[in-house]
C-alpha cells in the first residue's frame, strides 16, 4: 500500500513516505463553528503530512449538512485537483463511491460531519476513519455536545479521538483531552478552546501512526451514555418557569447561536448574558422586578417564592448587543413589564 501511495504522488512531488496521506471531511451547514475547527486541524496537520482533503477552508458547493466534499490537493501545490473532488454524502451506491474510494488514503479525519459514514467509506483508509468529537465520550454523543454540556452545568468536557464504526459516536476511544468549562463559558468561547485541543490531539495521534505505532483502542463504557440533541431555534425560547441557574446556563449555551429569545413590551429580544440572583420574589415568572444600570432582574422559577435572574446584555431585533444599562437608557421599562415567549 505504501508503494501505491508513493506512485500516486507522481514524479517530482513529495513522497507519501514523508508523512501520512490524510483526508478530512466535515459537514457543510455550520458557517462559524465548523470552519474554525477545521482550520485548526489543517494548520496543525499539513506541515507533517500529505493533506489530501480540505476540511472547511474552501467555498463548498453544497449547502446541506452531511453533503461534505472531499478535495484532493497536489502535494506542494495550492491548486485544487478538480477531477478528484467527490461528494461523500451523495455517493450512496457502490458505483458512485468507486472513484472516491480508488484514491489511496492512510486515514480519514472527520469533524462534525452529521451523518453516518457507509461501511465502504469506513473501510476505505488503511487506518480507518478518526473522528474529532467535542466531548468526553460516552457523555454527549450526537450533534451538539458543546451546547448541551454548558446547558447541563458540566464543569468538564474535552476532546475524544474516536475510531469510527457504524454507530452514532459509538466507536472505540483512541485518545482523550480534558478541557475545563469556566463559570462564564459560552458555546463560542468553549468552541475555540476545543478547536485548539482537537487539533493538538489529532496531530499527536497522526504522529503515532506515522511512526508505525499501533493506536490504543478502548471500547466506550456502556453506562453514563448521554445524547446531545441538535440545537433547534425553538430551544432558545426562555421558559421563565425554570430555575435562575438553568436560564443563565441556557443564555451561555446558545451564544452565539441560535441565541436565547423572549418578547418584551412587544419587541423580540435576544438575551446574551445574565446572572442568577438569590433575592426572593412573589412576582409571576417573566415579570421584571427591578431595572437598574446593573441589569434587569426577572422573576423565574416554578413556585413562589421565586428567585430572579439578572439580564446584563441583550439585543433588540435589528440592533446590536448592548448592556442592560444602555438598553434602559433608551427604553425605560414600565412597572409590571413582563418577558413572555415570542408570538
Amino acid at each position: 500500500r505504501r508503494e501505491q501511495l508513493a506512485l500516486a504522488d507522481g514524479p517530482g512531488r513529495r513522497s507519501a513516505h514523508d508523512g501520512l496521506r490524510v483526508g478530512a471531511v466535515r459537514g457543510a451547514e455550520e458557517r462559524v463553528v465548523i470552519p474554525q475547527r477545521a482550520q485548526h486541524v489543517r494548520r496543525a496537520v499539513e506541515p507533517e503530512h500529505n493533506w489530501c482533503a480540505a476540511a472547511g477552508e474552501y467555498p463548498f458547493r453544497v449547502e446541506r449538512r452531511g453533503e461534505a466534499l472531499l478535495q484532493r490537493r497536489v502535494a506542494g501545490d495550492d491548486r485544487d485537483v478538480a477531477d478528484a473532488t467527490r461528494e461523500i454524502g451523495t455517493a450512496q451506491t457502490d458505483a458512485a463511491r468507486a472513484p472516491l474510494i480508488a484514491l489511496p488514503l492512510d486515514v480519514l479525519v472527520v469533524a462534525a460531519y452529521g451523518l453516518l459514514l457507509p461501511p465502504p467509506v469506513l473501510a476505505w483508509p488503511l487506518h480507518g476513519c478518526l473522528n474529532i468529537h467535542a466531548s468526553l465520550l460516552p457523555r454527549w454523543r450526537g450533534a451538539a455536545p458543546i451546547q448541551r454540556a454548558i446547558e447541563a452545568g458540566d464543569t468538564m468536557t474535552g476532546i475524544t479521538i474516536m475510531q469510527m464504526d457504524a454507530g452514532l459516536d459509538t466507536g472505540d476511544i483512541v485518545a482523550t483531552t480534558e478541557v475545563p468549562i469556566a463559570s462564564r463559558e459560552t458555546a463560542g468561547t468553549l468552541t475555540r478552546k476545543l478547536a485548539a485541543a482537537g487539533a493538538t490531539a489529532i496531530v499527536d495521534v497522526l504522529a503515532r501512526l506515522a511512526r508505525g505505532a499501533r493506536l490504543p483502542r478502548e471500547p466506550q463504557p456502556t453506562t453514563d451514555v448521554t445524547y446531545a440533541a441538535k440545537v433547534m431555534r425553538e430551544d432558545g425560547v426562555i421558559d421563565w418557569g425554570q430555575a435562575p441557574a438553568m436560564i443563565e446556563r441556557k443564555l451561555r449555551a446558545f451564544d452565539p447561536t441560535p441565541g436565547a429569545v423572549a418578547s418584551l413590551e412587544g419587541d423580540l429580544v435576544k438575551l446574551w448574558a445574565g446572572e442568577a440572583q438569590d433575592a426572593a420574589t412573589d412576582a409571576p415568572p417573566g415579570m421584571v422586578v427591578a431595572a437598574t444600570p446593573a441589569g434587569i432582574d426577572v422573576a423565574c422559577g416554578p413556585t413562589s417564592p421565586r428567585r430572579t435572574v439578572r439580564i446584563t446584555e441583550l439585543q433588540i431585533a435589528g440592533g446590536r448587543r448592548i448592556s442592560a444599562a444602555a438598553y434602559l437608557a433608551g427604553r425605560p421599562l414600565r412597572a409590571g413589564a413582563r418577558f413572555v415567549p415570542p408570538a
